[in-house]
């Protein structure tokens, strides 16, 4: 097996001839991200010179693009995430729904991402709250953490949303003898929300919103879609999606809070494609790891042409400003402090303390502060600034902001 092969590699050696070759069709997100990927942690970026206060050891460190499309650049992202969500987790089983978009929805979003995907999540979250809060089911106001991936195991466009859902939530109806006039309810252990129910209502809220989005003129269609900028045509291909099944798939409850922060940890901040999955990289090809769940999660190898795989993964570029984790029900960010003091109060837990502000030192400390050899602290020495002869171009501006 192979070690040390990075994404940056595969574009150091092919992104020239792939932007070549792709220059009438190369957007600006995914120019920026190649760059990004591209200067990630070398002496372009600029960085500074640190020695061991023990051993006396010198290393550069490079600084990181910070581009949320950069597999080097999530580890830290993702732990203050965390961080800031452990203290919102409550004592209850948690669990996991996806929700994906039929390949002919997938056709439209790939060519409308942001609105589409904005879709998505908002259909997501309605077809929980809604079902959830049907005495039928369960009542209770749920809390819902979204997060959206856009690729399967091969790097091809396969958008889903995948909901992390608190196994209950307050009573939607009081209950007067309840403080509050509220009680918590709790669902069926093992048991969420009855998957079929979800698909049904996750399609007809989906399907009713592109019609909208269409008549506003928030839709373009190019290439092979190009037929859909008439509105017969748009028509006739919602109505062929209202007749077929539209997957929604519910797995078991995580066994405890730690579970349910291993898991977030995982896909919360994951891009296309890792690091640790790259097998080879050579001057035409690159070879990478992936589970086949057609037959039970065998690990297999692709290897495709070095330019077909820059393209896959360019598929799930995001546009600027897309926020790929989203809150909603009693999680979401306008009323989660409040919410979450209820359902606390609900489940007899008691109040948490807010948390202090992190102190300039917690919040600056890299995470590679100790010295590979003998373990001392790596202090600052100097600082290695940018080469004067690169600037950043204007398309670069939102680097620096590019982590939601």
């Amino acid at each position: 097996m192979s070690a040390g092969l990075e994404l940056a590699e595969v574009f150091r050696r092919h992104g020239d001839a792939y932007r070549r070759a792709h220059d009438g069709h190369l957007g600006r997100v995914e120019r920026r991200v190649m760059s990004a990927v591209e200067l990630c942690r070398t002496a372009a970026l600029g960085g500074h010179v640190e020695h061991c206060s023990d051993c006396g050891l010198v290393r550069h460190a490079y600084n990181s693009c910070r581009n949320r499309h950069c597999p080097k650049c999530q580890g830290q992202a993702r732990a203050e995430w965390l961080a800031a969500r452990q203290a919102e987790l409550l004592p209850v089983p948690y669990f996991h729904v996806v929700f994906t978009l039929p390949a002919p929805v997938a056709e439209i979003a790939f060519q409308n991402k942001a609105t589409v995907y904005a879709i998505l999540f908002r259909a997501a979250a309605e077809t929980l709250r809604r079902i959830a809060a049907d005495p039928r089911h369960l009542g209770a106001e749920v809390g819902v953490v979204a997060v959206l991936h856009t690729w399967g195991q091969t790097l091809q466009h396969h958008p889903h949303v995948h909901c992390v859902v608190p196994g209950g939530g307050p009573s939607i109806k009081p209950a007067p003898a309840e403080a509050g006039g509220t009680r918590w309810v709790a669902c069926r252990p093992g048991f969420f929300l009855p998957v079929r129910v979800l698909s049904r209502l996750f399609r007809r809220l989906f399907l009713a919103q592109p019609q909208l989005a269409f008549e506003a003129g928030e839709l373009s269609f190019f290439g092979d879609l190009a037929g859909l900028a008439e509105p017969t045509a748009f028509a006739r291909r919602l109505g062929t999606l209202r007749r077929i099944e539209w997957v929604v798939y519910a797995k078991p409850p995580f066994g405890g809070s730690a579970q349910v922060l291993a898991y977030l940890g995982r896909y919360t901040h994951r891009v296309a494609i890792a690091n640790s999955r790259l097998v080879g990289i050579t001057d035409r090809e690159v070879a990478f790891r992936w589970r086949d769940y057609r037959h039970h999660g065998k690990s297999k190898v692709m290897t495709l042409a070095a330019d077909e795989f820059m393209r896959r993964f360019l598929l799930h570029t995001l546009p600027d400003g897309f926020h790929r984790i989203r809150h909603y029900g009693f999680l979401a960010n306008s009323h989660r402090a409040e919410k979450l003091a209820l359902c606390r109060r609900l489940l007899a837990l008691p109040a948490t303390e807010p948390d202090a502000e992190p102190s300039q030192d917690a919040a600056t400390t890299h995470r590679n502060d100790r010295c590979p050899c003998c373990g001392g602290t790596m202090v600052v020495r100097t600082v290695l600034p940018r080469p004067q002869h690169w600037r950043p171009t204007p398309s670069w501006s939102s680097f620096w902001n590019d982590t939601s």
